[in-house]
């Protein structure tokens, strides 16, 4: 739809996500994993979806 993230680095599936009420939480959340190493986000996706399978269809 718009050139961005996804194309820049080739996004192709959903292999995590955080459901929130507040956008206020969910940005402070954000920025907490974002601010985290590749390791730990790896680790992070990989307790809940071991085989990064996409999860788009799930939502």
């Amino acid at each position: 739809m718009v050139d961005g993230f996804t194309k820049k680095y080739e996004v192709t599936k959903l292999v995590y996500y955080e459901i929130f009420d507040s956008i206020t939480n969910a940005i402070v959340r954000e920025k907490q994993i974002k601010a985290g190493s590749r390791k730990r986000k790896l680790q992070l996706i990989q307790s809940s979806n071991p085989s990064f399978k996409d999860i788009y269809n799930e939502l």
